[in-house]
């Protein structure tokens, strides 16, 4: 990435910046800002919206639409619309679709209606983000996201698509070739063909290499905007796990809209120390991440002078382009004999976790969201020997194979319990969950 400043196209990596938030909180407007100042020093800038509610060209004050368009100088903007893409990937699935749907009664509207799996135009987000930071065009790309659970479901679509690809897919494809024309002698039913399953594959081929630049913390960083309020932190911090489960890097929480020291009317002191509490529970809850504050505006930030002047509020001197907290979500470290793989979970507690291991998988699931993080090479051969959660870390420990058998023999005896029904209250599956505690 080219420092703020420098020439744009200097053959260095695009940098991507990905601004989620509680819906509300100024999430575009922080996003609009950031992309403006980095125009201002020079670097070939696209502002992107990916919210559904698209609310970047009021931001900005120009017309946007589902075209890259000019903002400012060294600035564009782009609200996504992947309604076309999306129906023009899909037409074969969906054309074979409407035909089961016709099979079993189902006419007109509805048909059309079921036959567009929801949420199908968010995969064509994350393959638009992929396309602009690999096309050589952009220095960087801001990308004002959806607020928060919807950003979470819209980055955990790589690792369950993959999964499915990988695992399901080709199970079903052949089971397909087997059965489909016995199928086709006993019934009037619809077989999905080899048309189907090919542009299934061409639909999963967008996403090639989406994960992989997401999660590259040098290349790829989210920040979390939020505003000093109770509410607001709480949902942040749920997010703020959620990303690190699936090994986004969150490098900045923006602090948005404080109350500014001028204030000193009586009437905002309750708001003053209600400010002072949350500000000071997200500097220790949030650690070692940093935080940036932004004070409540005197006006509201629309328009390229009232967002430079949020940008110099939040910045300062601090380049927007910079990796700004680098502490790595997963990484595998040695401890004597063994190796520890550490996965960080900020905020979690003890009885939303649980861990399991099957086969070349450690599965890992917090609260709603569940991954399969495939093991490296040094840890498939070896045996796990526990697990611990402390101070929002997830430690598993691989033993070396030629030890002892011991408990963690059984991680790879069978389904981890996330493959089923979740039990309540259990920390772990499969692996035992050796002195843990909530962090």
């Amino acid at each position: 990435m080219a420092a703020a400043g420098a020439p744009a196209g200097d053959g260095s990596p695009t940098r991507v910046l990905l601004f989620t938030g509680k819906g509300g909180v100024g999430k575009t407007t922080t996003a609009a800002a950031t992309a403006l100042r980095c125009a201002d020093a020079g670097l070939r800038t696209l502002a992107l919206s990916t919210d559904p509610a698209h609310s970047l060209a009021d931001v900005f004050g120009v017309p946007l639409g589902p075209l890259v368009a000019p903002v400012a100088d060294n600035l564009w903007g782009q609200q996504l619309d992947a309604q076309d893409r999306m129906e023009e990937a899909w037409e074969d699935i969906r054309r074979w679709l409407l035909e089961v749907f016709r099979w079993a009664g189902v006419e007109g509207l509805e048909a059309e209606e079921l036959s567009v799996v929801p949420g199908l135009d968010e995969v064509f987000a994350l393959a638009d983000i992929r396309h602009h930071a690999t096309s050589d065009e952009w220095d960087v790309v801001v990308v004002d996201c959806a607020p928060t659970a919807e950003t979470v479901r819209l980055l955990s679509l790589p690792d369950v698509l993959a999964r499915y690809m990988e695992r399901v897919f080709p199970v079903g494809r052949r089971v397909s070739q087997v059965v489909s024309p016995l199928v086709a002698r006993m019934t009037t039913l619809p077989v999905a063909g080899d048309d189907v399953f090919a542009a299934t594959e061409r639909f999963y081929e967008r996403l090639a290499g989406v994960r992989e630049l997401l999660t590259d913390g040098r290349r790829t960083s989210v920040r979390l905007v939020v505003t000093p309020e109770r509410v607001v932190v709480a949902e942040a911090r749920r997010t703020h796990t959620y990303l690190s489960l699936f090994g986004y890097h969150v490098d900045a929480v923006v602090a948005n809209r404080v109350l500014p020291d001028g204030v000193t009317d009586p009437w905002f002191d309750r708001w003053r120390e209600a400010h002072a509490e949350q500000l000071d529970a997200i500097a220790d809850g949030f650690a070692p991440v940093p935080v940036l504050r932004a004070p409540l505006q005197p006006a509201e930030p629309v328009g390229a002078g009232a967002l430079r002047a949020l940008a110099e509020a939040l910045y300062g001197d601090e380049d927007p382009t910079a990796r700004l907290g680098e502490r790595e979500p997963l990484r595998v470290r040695r401890d004597g004999a063994e190796l520890v793989l550490e996965l960080e979970l900020p905020f979690t507690d003890r009885d939303e976790l649980e861990v399991g291991r099957t086969g070349h998988e450690l599965l890992v699931r917090v609260g709603p969201y569940r991954r399969g993080i495939v093991l490296p090479d040094a840890l498939r051969r070896r045996r796990v020997s526990g697990a611990a959660l402390r101070d929002g870390c997830l430690a598993v420990r691989f033993a070396d194979p030629a030890g002892p058998a011991g408990d963690g023999d059984r991680a790879g005896a069978g389904p981890a319990r996330g493959e089923g029904r979740p039990p309540t209250g259990a920390p772990s599956a499969g692996v035992p969950a050796t002195g843990a505690s909530s962090g």
